[in-house]
């Protein structure tokens, strides 16, 4: 009992670890596993970023919107924003198809302009968010990989009701997991921050630690230095994710299956 008290708790349970693995596997097998290891960026809530300024909410919605797709590789998929927030429930296990010619993802892809709007993917936001620059990135980021993920052949492991959270990792796979750790915002029994969101911040499905575990898995196949994430994740978050950083760096063969699919 007294020697019990002195062992360091486990930064997260080993099963969520695993899912967690899984789902990186799951993402690079098929989301361009070339994209993620020599293009994706650890993406970052500043100015170096999402650079510019708009005289409306909607116009800085667009920019910020346009940013994210191009960190994502996904700049070639056909889009408009909207602010009227859809009745249907984007987390729903079986979503509509989108179509996308060419590669799902590409670092040099241009939006064509000749697509008409009816054939468009529409994204619904919250004007509000545009003065919560985390959230409304990390509501951006959701909704692509969402329908990204509807695109895969199988879907991602941990079952249906799975879903959304999968959906948060996979947006964390493609560099927004500063933003999802930093705006995590958790509600009961509502849709998520990609459908109805009823506050400027996001709702969230994983905990703010299993999202920062993700982060970490980033930064480590990334060989990002903890201490260069670690500045941008929020103070209440920055020992949890140190601690994750290097329960991470001992998963080695986990790492190593991971590394693989990049040869």
């Amino acid at each position: 009992m007294f020697l019990d008290f002195f062992k360091t708790s486990p930064v997260l349970d080993k099963e969520s670890i695993q899912w967690q693995f899984e789902l990186y596997e799951w993402a690079l097998r098929h989301f361009d596993a070339s994209i993620f290891f020599h293009y994706s960026q650890l993406v970052e809530p500043s100015n170096q970023f999402f650079p510019g300024r708009a005289n409306s909410s909607d116009k800085m919605a667009q920019l910020i919107f346009s940013k994210v797709k191009k960190y994502a590789a996904l700049s070639h998929w056909p889009c408009y924003l909207s602010t009227k927030m859809g009745t249907e429930n984007s987390c729903r296990t079986q979503p509509v198809k989108v179509i996308v010619s060419g590669n799902l993802r590409t670092i040099n892809g241009v939006e064509p302009d000749y697509v008409l709007l009816e054939n468009r993917l529409a994204i619904s936001y919250d004007p509000r968010q545009v003065n919560n620059p985390e959230a409304i990135i990390a509501t951006f980021a959701h909704t692509l990989a969402h329908h990204l993920a509807s695109m895969a052949p199988e879907a991602p492991p941990g079952g249906a009701e799975n879903w959304p959270h999968a959906i948060e990792v996979l947006a964390v796979f493609l560099g927004f997991g500063l933003m999802f750790a930093n705006s995590a915002f958790v509600y009961k029994n509502i849709t998520c921050g990609s459908c109805q969101p009823t506050t400027i911040d996001r709702t969230a499905w994983l905990s703010q630690y299993d999202i920062t575990y993700s982060l970490a898995i980033f930064c480590v196949l990334k060989d990002i230095p903890a201490k260069h994430a670690a500045k941008n994740v929020k103070k209440s978050l920055r020992s949890y994710f140190k601690k994750a950083y290097k329960n991470v760096q001992k998963q080695s063969s986990q790492l190593e299956k991971l590394k693989t699919l990049n040869r």
